[in-house]
């Protein structure tokens, strides 16, 4: 369950990268952030949605429910990375000097 979850998890990654990279720009440029066109478009135009821009919002979703279950997964494993190590601590070698 936990590899295939993984192998998702790295696929929903590489198509939200790719798909983030075909997206066109707003057309908005530094002169637009700094208030030198009209107060309306500060970050550019905005159309209606695309189909790129509803995959985008897709995968994001899908990206953030992998991650947090690749930790819910995670956090229920072993508590310690010392479990069914035994109680009782090693005899020294000064130890063993002496009981002879």
């Amino acid at each position: 369950m936990e590899t295939l979850l993984i192998i998702i998890h790295v696929l929903v990654s590489f198509f939200l990268i790719v798909v983030v990279l075909l997206q066109s720009g707003k057309g908005g440029d530094l002169a637009s952030a700094f208030g030198m066109t009209g107060s309306q478009t500060v970050f550019g135009p905005r159309g209606a949605t695309t189909l790129l821009h509803k995959i985008t919002v897709t995968l994001a979703v899908l990206f953030m429910i992998t991650s947090l279950s690749l930790y819910l997964i995670q956090a229920k494993g072993p508590k310690s990375v010392v479990k069914g190590v035994s109680k009782k601590p090693p005899i020294s070698k000064t130890q063993n000097k002496t009981k002879k």
